[in-house]
């Protein structure tokens, strides 16, 4: 049961002006001076947090800028690779800030991929974590280009390396003797400021070019469409646009205080400290708290108490009586009993799990982005959604779909001042997804609602992930993952074409279950695959022939991911035979 559309067309919310970082950086200190920006531990045994204010942050970036510009890193292409930090966060506002051109590179990449990015961007400097231990030395004979390490914490891994500290106090000298190169730069919002490599889930990533007018119009229009709370958590990848922009910029420039987490391990535990009332994640999180609500509720003997108590709050809520802060206590004190909201994205996430949490006090608004987009295209509102849909575009955005087939169903293209410049040295590839009205071909595929003004986005599926048939039909496997997914004791699920070695035109949709033992354990289903089928038949029942699940199988492992948590569609075994 979802409540939604309850307030239509109703005001959008107040939104921080901000035309570049350093305008963003001093808007928030003078605003929120002792407002706390960042909260972290240096190491997750310390019993107290480390806080830093938004006027003690606006002062480390000027500086550590300050300090950038004295060793010529201006017009220079900067690779940062690291976990989420204070230093991460603070060199990338810096360098966004100077004229430089960040590279954000996944820590978790091998040495050679890391060092294929490093060349092919030509960097000059690079700011690292200790956590690059093992493969700088790789990196520093492989790329030739590269001038200068900056270390962002610990001992230097070397006479060659320059620690982070040192940079920012040269430069918080330098600044109170006179130098204001920092504020005297004119920052051209238009130029390349970022090129961010893609994850490639299905294939080899390209690098794509944002501007900083593309990240900061993104945040500063899409914050008109929601509203956030003042207290968040950061669990997203900070090399990727999700985190860097809308849980950076967008927290930032609106003084919102981020939890830097310590980890996966101490999560729930940060969780139950900090008490965020807001939190940004991908689907994946969602369904694991889902599942750790449902299974603890389980193996306690409450899940059907739980489920009456939804039925009977929903029924209260209908009639005006709203009870779940207090019926629902005993849950939502796992995730600090202070959390009101979850903003999404990334994949799809099943109704019937957003419907779950808003039973229980928790709205969920579902939205959608790509890297290109930097990222945000389109999010619900905070008292405005539709089931199935991933909102309304942000404010400035555009949309259309290509070639709409009978259903209205095509191309999703999107026009905004967050399109990106193009992919790096790539104009053939940057003309295939611009075209000359500068919509860009976002590769999904879905349709459009109108409803007056507004446009409601539904995305059917991933185009490189379409089932095409050589009778014609086409199938989105995300469709069929999506009623997969609902099938309880199926942990993770990936729907493909199956290739047949023996019989290449043999045609059969395979879904791929990694189940989740400890529920079966739980119901006592010791014959998974059998269990599975019978599931699998059902929801085939209820589809056209043509998205009939012909095998299902079974793997001991969870699928290969990346570090936003998608799984790697292309490495997964697809023989049926």
């Amino acid at each position: 049961m979802a409540f939604q559309n309850r307030k239509k067309n109703y005001p959008l919310y107040e939104t921080t002006h901000f035309r570049d970082f350093r305008e963003m950086t001093e808007n928030v200190a003078k605003r929120y001076p002792d407002r706390y920006a960042i909260t972290y531990r240096k190491d997750p045994r310390d019993a107290e947090p480390v806080h830093i204010t938004f006027a003690e942050a606006r002062d480390t970036i000027r500086n550590l800028a300050t300090g950038c510009v004295a060793m010529g890193m201006r017009d220079k292409t900067v690779a940062i690779i690291g976990e989420t930090s204070p230093e991460w966060i603070f060199s990338y506002f810096a360098l966004m800030s100077i004229g430089a051109v960040t590279v954000p590179i996944d820590k978790e990449l091998p040495a050679q991929d890391m060092i294929s990015i490093l060349n092919t961007a030509k960097c000059e400097f690079m700011v690292f974590s200790p956590v690059l231990e093992k493969k700088l030395t790789d990196i520093r004979e492989n790329v030739p280009t590269l001038k200068t390490l900056i270390q962002t914490t610990g001992e230097a891994m070397g006479d060659d390396v320059l620690l982070l500290q040192s940079v920012c106090s040269d430069g918080a000298k330098r600044y109170a003797d006179g130098d204001n190169s920092y504020y005297d730069y004119e920052i051209d919002i238009n130029k390349l400021a970022s090129i961010v490599f893609t994850s490639g889930t299905t294939g080899k990533g390209k690098g794509v070019m944002l501007s900083v007018g593309n990240i900061c119009s993104d945040m500063e229009q899409g914050m008109y469409n929601f509203q956030i709370t003042y207290k968040t958590m950061c669990l997203l990848p900070p090399h990727h646009t999700f985190g860097s922009t809308v849980n950076f910029v967008g927290h930032f420039s609106q003084g919102c205080e981020l939890y830097i987490t310590s980890g996966l391990r101490y999560l729930m535990k940060e969780l139950e400290e900090f008490q965020p009332t807001h939190l940004v994640l991908v689907p994946l999180f969602v369904e694991t708290f889902y599942k750790r609500i449902t299974s603890t509720a389980e193996k306690t003997g409450k899940l059907k108490l739980l489920r009456r108590m939804i039925k009977l709050s929903n029924g209260l809520r209908k009639i005006g009586i709203d009870l779940r802060k207090t019926l629902f206590k005993s849950v939502t004190k796992n995730f600090g009993g202070k959390l009101e909201m979850i903003i999404c994205g990334g994949a799809a996430l099943n109704q019937e799990i957003i419907d779950f949490f808003e039973s229980i006090g928790i709205v969920i608004l579902n939205g959608y982005g790509i890297t290109e987009c930097a990222p945000l295209i389109s999010c619900n509102r905070n008292e405005y959604r539709k089931n199935g849909s991933v909102g309304l575009p942000i404010i400035g955005g555009k949309i259309k779909i290509l070639d709409p087939d009978e259903n209205g169903e095509g191309e999703i293209a999107y026009k905004g001042p967050n399109v990106m410049l193009g992919y790096f040295n790539d104009e053939e590839a940057t003309r295939a997804v611009i075209d000359d009205e500068g919509y860009f071909r976002t590769g999904d595929y879905g349709r459009v609602e109108t409803e007056g003004e507004d446009q409601w986005i539904y995305i059917t599926g991933r185009l490189k992930n379409l089932i095409i048939f050589s009778n014609g039909k086409n199938v989105y496997p995300e469709e069929i993952e999506t009623d997969i997914q609902g099938v309880y004791g199926v942990g993770e699920v990936v729907v493909y074409a199956g290739e047949s070695k023996s019989d290449p035109s043999k045609e059969v949709i395979v879904a791929e279950i990694y189940p989740d033992a400890d529920a079966l354990a739980m119901h006592h289903i010791t014959d998974a695959q059998t269990y599975f089928e019978e599931a699998v038949k059902k929801i085939n029942q209820k589809n056209v022939s043509y998205k009939t699940v012909g095998k299902v199988k079974l793997r001991d492992t969870e699928f290969p991911k990346n570090t936003s948590r998608k799984i790697i569609r292309f490495a997964i075994d697809k023989s049926i035979d």
